[in-house]
Order: structure tokens, then sequence, then C-alpha cells
């Protein structure tokens, strides 16, 4: 049985003596390349105003304290907080919201501009919380919505953020659910939705399996490890 016809993964590649036959090398070589790009690849933020402008979903453009791709790559710390003027932008957004989303640029730019506003607006059209303004955000990574939450004053922050690349997966995006958002919470205080592209989970089951970690992680007011996804209440 071919393995192949059931799996992205490199496996079946053949062999020319010692070595890959040239066309699975060169596949492997566009993949990193593929991966490389998307690692770099800065956020068009007037794109992506733009296509959240055509739904109707109000935004704010942010930034963090990374002031470039370089510094952001190899600084992750400089990542996770906002810049001076991005914090004293988004406190006069300060408001009786429930929940705040960011759309954060991560590793791959690329799955952002893909995924993340066609997975929002399912979520939102099913979603009758008071929202705030979605923060748009430059050299963001995931814990940048700790501040953005708590400067917000919100009880749950949804970060969307495009995933580390692999080898066939250059422009995964990953969802990130936080209860009482604040600077110092930790991975294990997070729910992750993982692998949402056209290859993988599809935004339909992102939606609600989003949903239904939004609903239960308000009614137990909590997040992380404590919040376990009920298989039967999402149809599975």
């Amino acid at each position: 049985m071919r393995l192949r016809d059931f799996t992205p993964a490199r496996v079946d590649l053949g062999r020319a003596g010692h070595s890959l036959p040239t066309g699975a090398l060169l596949d492997f070589q566009l993949a990193h390349a593929q991966a490389r790009d998307a690692v770099h690849l800065g956020l068009d933020v007037r794109l992506l105003a733009a296509e959240l402008q055509q739904q109707d979903i109000p935004f704010v453009s942010l930034a963090s304290a990374a002031p470039d791709r370089t510094t952001y790559l190899h600084r992750p710390d400089l990542g996770r907080k906002l810049n001076a003027d991005s914090r004293v932008r988004l406190s006069g957004l300060a408001s009786d919201y429930e929940a705040a989303f960011v759309i954060a640029d991560g590793l791959s730019a690329l799955a952002v501009h893909r995924h993340a506003v066609p997975l929002l607006a399912q979520v939102l059209s099913r979603l009758d919380w008071p929202i705030a303004p979605v923060a748009i955000v430059e050299q963001g990574r995931v814990a940048i919505g700790d501040e953005i939450g708590e400067v917000l004053g919100v009880s749950l922050v949804v970060v969307l953020i495009g995933e580390r690349p692999g080898l066939s997966s250059p422009d995964s995006l990953g969802v990130y659910l936080t209860w009482k958002p604040r600077i110092g919470r930790t991975d294990a205080e997070r729910n992750c939705i993982s692998n949402i592209r056209a290859e993988g989970l599809s935004y339909a089951a992102a939606a609600q399996k989003l949903l239904f970690l939004m609903n239960e992680s308000r009614r137990l007011k909590l997040s992380g490890v404590g919040l376990r996804e009920d298989a039967r209440a999402l149809g599975s």
C-alpha cells in the first residue's frame, strides 16, 4: 500500500543509488524555501485592514516593541509586549468589552493573510458578546494578547497567529485563548487550536471548536489545562 496516498508526509520517496531521486530532492528544497520565506515575510497591515473593513469588523493597528523583522526573530521577548505608542492608543479604547481578538503575524504572515479574516468572520457571525475592535499587531507573539487584554480590561482574549512553518505547512494558523489575560500568563493557562489551513483543520471546524472553548471558558471562568474540549458537544 502506498502510504503517500494517505499523508502529505515525506514517505516512500524512492532512491537513486544512495541518495534521493532528483524530483524528491527538489520538492524538499522548494518546501524549505517556502518555510523560510514565510518566516521572513512581513505583515501587510493595509491589506488586512481592507479585508476587515469589507466584513464591517472594527479594528485598531498596533505594533510590538520589536522595531523590525530581524529584531523580532532574534528577540522573542520584544514580540510579547506593545511599544509605547500602541499601548497609549489601545488605552483610549478601553470600555465594557467582554472579549478581544488579536491578529498577529507570528512566524507566518502568510498564514494570517490566507486564513485569519475568513475564520474571524465565521466566529463573529455566531457570537453575541461585546467585542473590542480587532487588534492587528505587527511583529507580535502569542503573549502580546495578555497585555492587550489587560489594557482593554476584557475577560477573554483570542489570538490568531501564524504558526512556525513546517516543511509541508508554511501557512498554518493557530488560535490561542486565554481567560482573564494579564502580563505574565503562561502557556499552561491557554488553549490552542492548531493547523488551520486548507490541508488541515477547516474554518468551520475551527470556528466550532473556538466557540465551544470561549463559552466554556466564560462558564467555568478559566482556560488552559483546566478547560477540556468535549468531543460530544462538538458533534464528533
